[in-house]
């Protein structure tokens, strides 16, 4: 199979969706690899490194999207992007359709068969292509937070841990999930004060035996998180509905009791985020204050650490991409129902019942169409 991968066009975004690691294993199974130029400069990973690997460098986003049977992608296409998608071609990357009308329209038109890192699932029920990235933005969620909190940043000017005779910060966290959870670990080891939030009481039992006295668990009401967003200083939104759109958990009228300085960071926007006065930042404006909270609602947060972030996210989406490229997506499906769950459009229907829930389409059984 042609394999390309083109350089992200989305503002601020420096992962790339394959590694020279992942083009030797590519090659190594017989599959041709074409790299756009420059694709992986914002990882620090080199056209030549790429070329050594077995890649063939392209010169522009058009020639590989024209050459290639598989796109492999970090962030969905953009509408720049529409009309380079071909019919039958396969796109391997994010998509978080639930909370995007226009690109689910667009591919439905293009006949593509989109597969989505976000809604795969493992034995478990585990979302292993969201995890690792989900890891990273839950450690980011407080390493931004904390910054917001600085009077610079218009925070009310506190230090997350405190220091001898100043109290440390008051963080919420709000879903105990692998987000939420990374985010309490960050937040702990600095030395805050820490409350976290879910529905889930066999979730919240695992995180009370985790950290103990560290952490205060909390089940989840709405008179429970307004109080308690009432006297946080930060608070954390990484409720997540596999597929579908977040819940609006955090309710406007809430900032109304919030302290001015305080801060949102809305992990969720992807899918649509959980806050209801949030709305989508890029990283070179990340924040805006509302009734006096600041608001951080950067809409692919890991791309700031983009190393990290490409290494840990393809070191997950590798063998479901290998297994599409050996034997098609369709044969790949069959092997493995699990991968069915990523598929969300395709030859034009959708098949996620969570999108076409979301946006009130018609949704369609993958297996009635393979």
């Amino acid at each position: 199979m042609k394999v390309g991968c083109v350089k992200e066009i989305k503002k601020y975004e420096y992962r790339v969706g394959l590694t020279p690691e992942n083009v030797k294993e590519y090659v190594n199974r017989k599959n041709q690899v074409y790299i756009q130029k420059g694709a992986g400069e914002g990882a620090f990973f080199t056209d030549e490194m790429y070329r050594e690997a077995g890649a063939v460098i392209l010169d522009t986003a058009e020639e590989i999207w024209a050459e290639c049977d598989m796109i492999v992608k970090v962030k969905e296409p953009l509408e720049e992007e529409y009309d380079l998608i071909r019919e039958n071609q396969i796109i391997y990357t994010y998509l978080h359709l639930a909370a995007d009308r226009p690109l689910t329209d667009a591919l439905l038109k293009s006949k593509a068969k989109a597969v989505a890192y976000e809604t795969i699932r493992d034995k478990n029920g585990g979302l292993p292509l969201l995890k690792p990235m989900s890891e990273v933005a839950g450690r980011l969620s407080i390493q931004e937070g904390a910054r917001c909190l600085e009077r610079t940043m218009g925070g009310m000017g506190l230090l997350l841990g405190g220091v001898s005779g100043v109290r440390q910060a008051n963080v919420l966290i709000i879903g105990a999930g692998v987000v939420g959870t990374n985010a309490c670990k960050m937040a702990v080891g600095l030395g805050a004060r820490v409350t976290i939030a879910d529905n889930n009481i066999d979730r919240l039992t695992y995180l009370d035996d985790m950290f103990g006295s560290r952490i205060q668990t909390m089940y989840s009401t709405d008179s429970a998180l307004e109080k308690a967003c009432c006297e946080a200083d930060l608070v954390i939104g990484s409720v997540l509905i596999p597929g579908a759109k977040a819940p609006k958990l955090i309710k406007e009228r809430y900032l109304d009791g919030m302290k001015n300085g305080s801060v949102i960071v809305d992990v969720a926007v992807d899918q649509g985020g959980c806050c209801e006065t949030t709305v989508p930042t890029y990283h070179d404006n990340p924040t805006f204050i509302k009734k006096g909270v600041v608001h951080y609602c950067v809409a692919n947060m890991p791309g700031a650490v983009a190393m990290t972030s490409t290494m840990a996210l393809t070191n997950a989406t590798l063998r479901y991409g290998l297994a599409i490229a050996d034997v098609g997506v369709e044969e790949a499906i069959r092997r493995d129902g699990l991968l069915a769950l990523g598929m969300n459009c395709y030859e034009g229907k959708l098949t996620c019942k969570e999108v076409a829930e979301a946006h009130d389409m018609e949704y369609t059984d993958i297996f009635e169409l393979i």
